[in-house]
Order: C-alpha cells, then sequence, then structure tokens
C-alpha cells in the first residue's frame, strides 16, 4: 500500500516532508489538509493524527506524527535513501538528533511565534499579537546566532559539520523559509546579521532542487498575497490620513 503523508505546505515540517520524499523518489500519495479551513481537526484527520496537526503519514496499518519522528522514519525504512540524510553511525546519527531536538524548543518556538504574530493570525482567525512577535524575535535572533556560532561551526557547509545535508538541514531550513510570508524587508532585516546561515541555507536550497522550489511554491504565492494585503492597507491609511489633514 502506498505512502500517504498528510500535509499543508504552509506548514514548514509539512515542506520539510514533502521535499525528503521527493528528493530521495519516496512513492507517496500526498493528501492536503487544509489547516485555514480548520480539516486538521476534523474526526476523519484525527483518527490519523489525534493531535489534530500536520504532517502525518499512514504506511500501511502503521501511523505516525510529528516530522522528526517521520523524517527518522522515512530515512530508515525505505531502501536507497543516501546515508547522509541520517547516518548509519551512531556518533553522527545523535548530532543530528541534538540539533532536532534543540530546534522544537529554540529555532521552532521563535520563528513561529514572530510569523504567526506579525503576518499569519488574522488568516487562522486570530489577533495580531505586537509583544508576542517581539517576544519571538529575540528568540529567533538568537536561534539564529547559534546556528552560526554552534551549529555551522564545522568542516562542511552544512549543520554538525556535514558534508552533505541531512533531514536536521531541511528541517531547519524549511522553518527559516517561513519568514518570506513576512516580507521581503523584514526578512532581510532578521537574516542580515548571519551571512553563514544564508549560505547554509542557500547550499540546502541547492541540494534539494528542483523539489526544495516546487513545494515552497504555496510559500511564495502567500507572500505574493499578504505583500498586496500590506500595500492595500498602507494606501487606504495613507488616503485617510490624507483626507483628515484636507479638513483641518
Amino acid at each position: 500500500m502506498k505512502l500517504k503523508v498528510y500535509a499543508d505546505r504552509m506548514s514548514q515540517p509539512s515542506r520539510a516532508v514533502l521535499i525528503f520524499c521527493k528528493v530521495n523518489g519516496i512513492d507517496f500519495e500526498e493528501v492536503r489538509i487544509d489547516l485555514s479551513k480548520r480539516q486538521h481537526l476534523s474526526p476523519e484527520f484525527r483518527d490519523v493524527n489525534p493531535m489534530g496537526q500536520v504532517p502525518a503519514i499512514v504506511d500501511g496499518r502503521f501511523k505516525l506524527f510529528e516530522s522528526h519522528a517521520i523524517l527518522i522514519y522515512l530515512s530508515c525504512a525505505f531502501p536507497g535513501i543516501a546515508d547522509h540524510w541520517y547516518p548509519a553511525d551512531l556518533s553522527r546519527r545523535a548530532k543530528i538528533n541534538s540539533a532536532l531536538d534543540w530546534h522544537h524548543s529554540n529555532l521552532r518556538r521563535g520563528a513561529a511565534a514572530y510569523v504567526l504574530n506579525t503576518t499569519l493570525a488574522p488568516a487562522l482567525g486570530l489577533p495580531l499579537n505586537p509583544v508576542a512577535a517581539a517576544e519571538g524575535e529575540k528568540l529567533l535572533s538568537s536561534s539564529l546566532l547559534k546556528i552560526e556560532s554552534i551549529w555551522l561551526k564545522g568542516n562542511g557547509p552544512f549543520l554538525v559539520g556535514g558534508f552533505q545535508p541531512s533531514i536536521a538541514d531541511l528541517s531547519l531550513v524549511c522553518e527559516i523559509m517561513q519568514l518570506e510570508v513576512t516580507g521581503d524587508q523584514d526578512r532581510d532585516r532578521i537574516l542580515a546579521p548571519y551571512k553563514k546561515v544564508q549560505k547554509w541555507m542557500e547550499s540546502t536550497r541547492k541540494a534539494t532542487q528542483p523539489y526544495f522550489d516546487e513545494v515552497h511554491q504555496v510559500l511564495m504565492k502567500a507572500k505574493t498575497r499578504f505583500q498586496m494585503q500590506r500595500s492595500a492597507g498602507a494606501n487606504t491609511l495613507a488616503d485617510s490620513r490624507g483626507k483628515l489633514t484636507s479638513k483641518m
């Protein structure tokens, strides 16, 4: 029975799993779960993942959720997966696990909080929260500094000194890519101090082409949509101020 991947391409970890499957030639069916339509809360999807989160997979009778667990499972369960994604060498594997564990409590918390509270919240029926956004940006910047000074401290261009990408590289880069929806100015302001991070992101992108760009097309379309909304809002505000000034 073909592997099923339940995903929303607006979800960072969903994109990581989809790219991994495509790069490695895994035969799978993508089942779209639209978070904006709250499909992740449906009884049908909760039967796959009772946590109501994407991504999730069904492989025969086996069900699994949590993106890092999924990436590890796919690396080990499917034949022909290159060793660099999740090495057989236990010391290399342990280092990749440490980066994945660190990601969830640091980079993901900061990036997700910042993007949600500056951009995505209204699309999910939530209010923007400037205080939470500022706290998220602080943790995000601290995490980017740690990636640059600790996780990318090695001979190779990838995390933990790798010369080829691992599942950790893919997971973390997909997380940072979410900054695209905040707009070029915001993204560039946040990433500008971290040249090594930018180079690593581009190396990971190139190593997973053409699938990296293909899977991120939805994100880039959302970026354009949010940019248009911001421009329309700015024009409306300018018109209102102009009318107010003319009456004074």
